[in-house]
């Protein structure tokens, strides 16, 4: 899924909770990535807004990974 406003990162979350925590947990992982380099592209081009709206975008993702490994056992 491709992320790149705060609207699409909730909707991929949502459609993601159905999956397994530890899919879940890849799917969030490769998408910070994605993400961290889209933020990378950004900030060579000097866009600033587009920084900060990928940062949020993380920010969320990054939320709802704590959230799934605070649920797994152990």
């Amino acid at each position: 899924m491709n992320i790149g406003n705060e609207d699409e990162a909730l909707a991929a979350i949502a459609q993601w909770r159905v999956e397994p925590p530890r899919a879940q947990l890849r799917e969030l992982q490769l998408a910070i990535e994605k993400l961290e380099l889209g933020q990378m592209y950004y900030e060579q081009k000097g866009n600033d807004q587009g920084v900060a709206r990928l940062g949020r975008c993380i920010d969320l993702l990054s939320a709802r990974r704590r959230e799934v490994e605070g649920a797994l056992p152990g």
